[in-house]
């Protein structure tokens, strides 16, 4: 990818990404009002998805899970903080404090990042950056709606604090990520390193898992089929388009866009769920929405498409894997 059409790819792959994750959510919800604990869903969700990726990766693409040893902290870093901090410390979040809040909080990432930027990487970004990340992060929290008497706790704020961090690390380790390796096997050792953290955080005799089928919607689907769509619509796949889009665009327009999810998420809650926005959710969206395309604008400005700077940009390739 290079040039504008590379990042327009890259845009688009990061949209594809956050949809898919959003979209799993009705999902997810429906699974745990089935009768399974968040820990539950998680290990699940993540170990099938490592099931069903890595093992075709190591027969078909082996050189792709191939890491130098000095650069092993990387995909065990994606994987303990991305896959499996960002979820772990969000359901830690939710069970204590109000799920808006929380999603309010997990997605003070693209903040991190910026920071991140200015302050390791000294890349002077503009003002204009920097009040269309406030007016975005102001829309999201219209869009959650906690409201004046959400209830809140240290420990729940703390969490959801915690999952920023790791979604922040989500993007500066696979940014690195697919710079470096090739994204598939990224996101595989990835899969891999995040259900066995998973896993040994929660073991699975102790999870609480039902065998009733899942309603969603007007339809009821087994269990089984729900947690399958689950592992590969939303968590393989947008993980892969994730890793992807990381190789072409900058670190801190790719944290942006994941302002994305909690936009689409209202939006299907309202046409799957009925839950319709109200007034201050619809100013939300376009306060995100304006937020954003000035910050996306302020950006490229810094990273016009014929720019390759390594401690600003990520290239438009990928190398092969080593």
């Amino acid at each position: 990818m290079t040039g504008q059409g590379g990042i327009a790819r890259a845009t688009g792959l990061s949209l594809v990404s956050w949809v898919l994750f959003a979209s799993s959510g009705p999902l997810a919800k429906a699974v745990l009002d089935a009768g399974w604990s968040p820990a539950a869903v998680t290990a699940v969700r993540i170990g099938l998805a490592a099931v069903l990726l890595t093992p075709g990766v190591a027969l078909l693409r082996p050189r792709a899970l191939r890491f130098r040893r000095g650069e092993l902290w990387l995909p065990l870093g994606y994987g303990l903080l991305g896959v499996a901090g960002v979820q772990l410390f969000f359901f830690v979040a939710v069970s204590r404090i109000p799920v808006a809040v929380a999603m309010v909080l997990v997605n003070l990432s693209p903040v991190l990042v910026a920071l991140w930027a200015r302050v390791v990487r000294r890349t002077r970004l503009p003002a204009a950056v920097w009040l269309g990340i406030a007016l975005a992060i102001a829309g999201l929290v219209l869009i959650a709606g906690p409201g004046p008497g959400a209830k809140l706790d240290f420990l729940g704020v703390a969490a959801g604090l915690a999952s920023a961090v790791c979604s922040a690390g989500y993007f500066l380790l696979g940014e690195r990520g697919a710079r470096r390796h090739d994204p598939l096997g990224m996101t595989a050792a990835g899969l891999a390193i995040g259900a066995v953290a998973t896993i040994a955080i929660s073991p699975l005799w102790t999870l609480e898992v039902a065998s009733g089928p899942v309603a969603l919607g007007g339809a009821t689907i087994p269990v089984w089929l729900a947690l399958a769509i689950l592992a590969v619509f939303g968590t393989v796949l947008p993980y892969l388009a994730g890793l992807h889009a990381l190789g072409g665009l900058p670190v801190t327009l790719a944290g942006l866009l994941a302002l994305a999810e909690p936009l689409v998420a209202a939006v299907l809650a309202g046409v799957l769920l009925g839950q319709a926005l109200g007034p201050g959710q619809l100013l939300g969206a376009v306060m995100l929405l304006g937020g954003g395309a000035g910050t996306a604008r302020g950006l490229v400005s810094v990273h016009p498409g014929s720019h390759r700077d390594e401690h600003s940009r990520v290239p438009t390739s990928s190398p092969p894997p080593p």
